[in-house]
């Protein structure tokens, strides 16, 4: 027997309209906020992720899915959406006739980790970016957004931790203080801080190693290099996040190890899958479209893992179900013809039908009806088609009723939008 992938899963019914209804509700939200959905191939050439992402990042160098076509180009399934996001806003020059635009997309994204509990390879995000302002309402508006839609996703034990990366012009003097902070402690660093140390240093201080946590407790803050106007936005952010009631922390520790990340950088921290994680992040990344290829722009997003926050929302799974409104329970050949056409004509009217076509038994019949947690049963045999009536039962209440057989669908329509 062929089985899965090591790493990837299947999401069956039962899971699914779960799923569904997290994207119906997220796609309602950003909408209502403003966003056009944007759907990105699924594989990209790699040299968009090894310029975005970062050649010296583990990703790029352990956990992509790379492979060359039949022609030797390198090519890579996406192991995140911002890159693919950029790249369409500059290759259709979205840019020209109005900067500001607002995406959101929902997908698979792939990378070889370790698999565990809540982590696949091939795994489920939810996106949005924004491109064209600069302003720190935005980033605080981002943020609001999310914790809106955790809200609204019944997800309680969430909290937004939020840092200012700076910009170009004060962050070389916190990478230098950082560096020489390192140094003096290099000997209690893991093998990645120490081979990171000359080219990406500011990674040392989200390391999730216990021994370098320890030996990073005291590292200098990014918060205390800031230039002016990145310590005017950054108060601005917290002071809007404040009036919105939206519960944070300021964390030193939070970063993006890339020079064209700046400024607000945040994540969404829950305690609901055990040991506190982050169920969302994202951040500004004013540089990235440029280094792409595109002209200056300020842009900042977010990322969801769809995966983990279908494991803590709050929404009841039984309520979200699928049933038939009828199954109809047809006895005999004619009554199953008659079935049959009964089905297709409920179906197209939004009425969600189900038939036996097996031929089996009333009892079996009603087994199968209440398998399945049908509202209705439409018995229909022999007698019923002799009097010219068939018997709709509620399943829940057992009380029945006689439908005219003539004229079936509409009568069946006209009870159900009296309901």
């Amino acid at each position: 027997m062929i089985q899965l992938i090591r790493g990837f899963k299947d999401i069956l019914p039962g899971e699914v309209e779960l799923w569904q209804e997290i994207e119906s509700i997220a796609r309602s939200l950003f909408e209502d906020f403003g966003f056009k959905e944007i759907r990105i191939p699924i594989m990209e050439r790699t040299e968009l992720f090894a310029r975005s992402i970062g050649e010296n990042t583990d990703i790029v160098e352990k956990e992509m899915y790379t492979f060359p076509d039949r022609k030797g180009e390198l090519l890579t399934l996406r192991p995140e959406a911002t890159a693919s996001v950029v790249r369409s806003y500059i290759q259709h020059k979205m840019y020209a006739d109005n900067p500001v635009r607002k995406f959101y997309t929902i997908g698979p994204m792939f990378r070889r980790e370790r698999p565990q509990k809540g982590r696949y390879r091939q795994f489920y995000q939810i996106n949005a970016e924004v491109f064209g302002v600069a302003s720190p309402y935005i980033d605080a508006q981002l943020i609001f957004m999310l914790a809106t839609l955790f809200e609204r996703l019944a997800v309680t034990d969430v909290k937004a931790h939020i840092n200012s990366l700076g910009c170009p012009q004060c962050r070389p003097g916190f990478k230098a203080a950082l560096l020489e902070y390192m140094t003096d402690r290099m000997d209690r660093l893991c093998s990645d801080c120490k081979r990171r140390s000359d080219t990406n240093p500011l990674r040392a201080l989200d390391c999730k190693v216990p021994t370098c946590r320890e030996a990073m407790s005291d590292a200098p803050s990014l918060l205390d290099h800031l230039c002016a106007d990145c310590k005017a936005h950054f108060e601005t952010v917290k002071g809007s996040l404040e009036k919105l009631h939206v519960p944070f922390e300021v964390d030193k520790r939070l970063v993006r190890g890339l020079d064209y990340y700046s400024r607000t950088t945040f994540e969404i921290l829950t305690g609901s899958l055990g040991a506190q994680s982050a169920v969302a992040g994202g951040g500004r990344y004013d540089g990235l479209v440029r280094m792409l290829g595109g002209p200056e722009t300020s842009a900042i997003g977010f990322a969801i893992g769809f995966d983990r926050l279908a494991e803590i929302v709050g929404l009841n799974r039984a309520d979200l179900e699928k049933k038939p409104d009828i199954f109809i329970a047809a006895l005999g050949e004619a009554a199953q013809e008659l079935a049959f056409d009964w089905n297709c004509a409920l179906d197209i009217a939004g009425i969600q039908t189900e038939t036996d076509m097996a031929g089996r038994s009333l009892k079996s019949q009603m087994k199968q009806a209440n398998r399945m947690n049908a509202k209705y049963v439409l018995i229909v045999g022999e007698n019923e088609m002799a009097t010219g009536e068939a018997v709709l039962r509620n399943m829940a209440t057992k009380e029945q009723v006689a439908v005219p057989i003539a004229g079936l669908v509409e009568g069946i329509k006209g009870i159900f939008s009296a309901m």
